[in-house]
């Protein structure tokens, strides 16, 4: 008697393109259907998320947003103006050429790229989680599809013997 594949050895066959027989093949389409294969990424990484990914993905929000550009510019406005023109040069902060606004510039750029790496980073991940589910359920599809041609192609090759002999038994 042949031996039974599992259900992990049926899609390892399907996977490598090998050949499948009937029974193997209906085991697998059974398995397909039965199961769902499809997941749900965003819920899956959010289960996931660390306190870190976490602030990394609201500072990469908040820094990509207009309003803080606007507010950042108007922030850098306001400094040049209270330094250049509203304070002299004696009682000045950080008199030009701006060197303190430089600084504090180069720290929060120091700071702020590797956060907007990080989160960038998670998200390449999470599309990449996407892009595996898409397969999996594009597959799943697909041989579902497969399973119901053959299914109809038999149906209509019973249809047309039915006719057949509906046929043979009116002409007689």
């Amino acid at each position: 008697m042949e031996k039974t594949k599992t259900k992990k050895e049926i899609v390892q066959m399907l996977l490598r393109n090998s050949e499948l027989n009937s029974k193997d093949e209906k085991e697998l389409i059974d398995l397909l259907i039965d199961q769902p294969i499809s997941i749900d990424v965003d819920k899956q990484e959010e289960a996931k998320m660390t306190f870190g990914d976490r602030v990394a993905d609201r500072v990469s929000e908040i820094a990509g947003s207009w309003g803080f550009i606007l507010g950042f510019t108007l922030f850098l406005v306001a400094w040049v103006v209270l330094n250049a023109i509203i304070l002299t040069d004696e009682s000045a902060m950080d008199p030009f050429p701006f060197i303190l606004l430089n600084l504090v510039l180069s720290c929060i750029a120091a700071l702020q790229a590797p956060i907007i790496m990080m989160s960038q980073n998670r998200q390449a991940a999470k599309d990449s989680l996407r892009n595996q589910n898409d397969y999996r359920t594009d597959l799943k599809s697909e041989i579902i599809l497969e399973a119901l041609h053959d299914q109809i192609e038999v149906l209509i090759k019973n249809q047309e013997k039915i006719m057949q002999k509906l046929e043979e038994k009116d002409e007689k």
